[in-house]
């Protein structure tokens, strides 16, 4: 895989999450494996830049590159102007967000409700291609198939973003409509590959290696990049690429393993939010790793009491010390619905 001048090491990558993908938590799915990872999305007012939950969101310290920044707008100049201001603080790929599909983003006209517009939607593409250029940097575009079951214009608006020189896409299977809900379809993200020449990621229900294969065998693309399975299993990426090179499954992650990267992963979030954000946004975190695990719902409403980052830490290091003294590795993930469900 490669966008403008660099190249990944593969083609599973972690998709940008609001509210998840911070720089610790990409930083954890690099090291299990992830090839790429986008930044959670930064707005393009210049009055938010400045403020703590934007400049969270802009911190790359110790990341390994290539350091991709997603920004999110509805004035092309505005775009531009965040561009710029993200490379100048160590961005080097810039992807523009038009897939989002939460109601506070699209009720300003932001993320997908931006399909709906499609001249607006290409002159912010162009003006951030433009601004971008200069610096050496490419530009990227993730999108949903389109605003509704009635208006999918995904492909029409892929083939205009690759015209002025945007050098990777991305497709949810879903529309705006949909935001989460039901299945994602895979017939639009194969017809938007077989007309560009860039390269194109599927992304929507990409659960298990199994799926990763049969959706990439079905669209077509070069890529795929996961999102809500890798809440509290980062591991996903390292088992993907794994099985996609050699189609055997690697064995689950010790227990052991599990643990110390949870609490590295904690670590990593309290030196980025502070003690009292900290605590409170990686229980979160915490709630997704024990998910299904045994003793997980009165271990999640303890830990849900605690305030302060030694009495967190604590407590989570005693759960996965007697979840391994009761099991060695972690349990195998449910598999996803078969290939037939992907139409």
């Amino acid at each position: 895989m490669q966008i403008g001048s660099h190249s990944l090491p593969n083609n599973v990558f972690v998709a940008p999450m609001a509210g998840v993908t911070d720089r610790p938590f990409r930083q954890l799915c690099r090291a299990f494996g992830a090839g790429y990872a986008v930044s959670e999305m930064v707005t393009s007012r210049k009055d938010l830049w400045l403020s703590l939950k934007t400049s969270r969101r802009a911190n790359h310290d110790g990341e390994p590159g290539p350091i991709a920044v997603q920004i999110a707008g509805t004035d092309a100049a505005m775009m531009a102007e965040a561009a710029v201001y993200n490379i100048d603080r160590g961005a080097q790929i810039i992807d523009i967000n038009m897939g989002c599909p939460a109601k506070k983003v699209c009720n300003k006209w932001a993320g997908s409700a931006l399909m709906q517009d499609e001249p607006l939607a290409l002159s912010i593409i162009d003006a951030v291609v433009q601004a971008c250029a200069p610096h050496g940097v490419p530009v990227t575009l993730k999108m949903r198939t389109g605003w509704s079951q009635e208006n999918k214009n995904a492909l029409t608006l892929a083939l205009a973003a690759e015209s002025v020189g945007v050098q990777m896409l991305t497709v949810h299977g879903r529309t705006r409509e949909q935001g989460y809900k039901g299945f994602a379809e895979y017939d639009t993200v194969a017809a938007v590959k077989v007309a560009l020449r860039i390269p194109v990621v599927a992304n929507g229900d990409i659960t298990t290696p199994e799926k990763a294969r049969d959706v990439l065998a079905y669209t077509g693309a070069d890529a795929v990049m996961i999102g809500r399975a890798a809440q509290g299993r980062p591991w996903i990426f390292r088992e993907t690429t794994h099985f996609l090179a050699t189609g055997v499954h690697l064995a689950p992650p010790l227990v052991a393993e599990v643990r110390r990267a949870l609490l590295a992963h904690l670590e990593d979030h309290y030196s980025l939010y502070g003690e009292l954000t900290g605590v409170r946004s990686a229980r979160k975190h915490i709630g997704w790793y024990v998910r299904g695990l045994p003793g997980a719902e009165v271990f999640r409403d303890r830990m849900n009491t605690l305030d302060d980052a030694a009495a967190q830490l604590r407590a989570v290091a005693d759960y996965w010390n007697v979840l391994a003294d009761t099991m060695d590795r972690m349990p195998v993930a449910t598999q996803s619905p078969a290939l037939e469900m992907m139409e």
